[in-house]
């Protein structure tokens, strides 16, 4: 098997998220490809991984080290590797290697992408500061007791 075997599809969810659905065998041949497409996410600052593995009906000790290789570099930038959709013989792989009790597996992508810590982004400065914005909240949800 060569490197066209594996197509490895990328779906930026976020600037520090990705999905990669992958298909096909995963093994000495094919895992080189797998780690580019992977180190290419971090590079550009995604650094929580969605791996979707649906469609790998196999996966040899390369592909065991991918993946952990991966699981190493997205932690030390704080960030997750997240397993999707593992065919049976996958997880049994996972489970006997121990990679699926340490690291996240998902019944689906949209599971594993739920399951992804975000950090809320920094509030304006004028909610900060009781600007125009507070009191838009203040009339959404009603007077602010003792006002009136």
């Amino acid at each position: 098997m060569n490197a066209e075997a594996l197509n490895v599809e990328v779906t930026v969810v976020d600037p520090e998220v990705a999905v990669v659905a992958v298909q096909g065998d995963l093994d000495a041949d094919t895992g080189t490809y797998l780690h580019h497409q992977l180190a290419n996410q971090l590079v550009h600052g995604r650094r929580h991984l969605v791996l979707d593995l649906r469609a790998v009906p196999f996966m040899d000790s390369s592909g065991l080290g991918i993946i952990i290789r991966a699981i190493n570099d997205t932690k030390r930038v704080d960030g997750s590797v997240r397993l999707a959709a593992l065919a049976p013989a996958l997880r049994r792989l996972l489970d006997l290697t121990g990679i699926s009790v340490t690291t996240p597996v998902h019944a689906d992508p949209e599971e594993a992408l739920a399951a992804i810590p975000r950090t809320p982004p920094a509030p304006a400065a004028a909610e900060s500061e009781g600007g125009a914005s507070a009191g838009a909240d203040r009339a959404a949800t009603g007077p602010v007791p003792g006002s009136g």
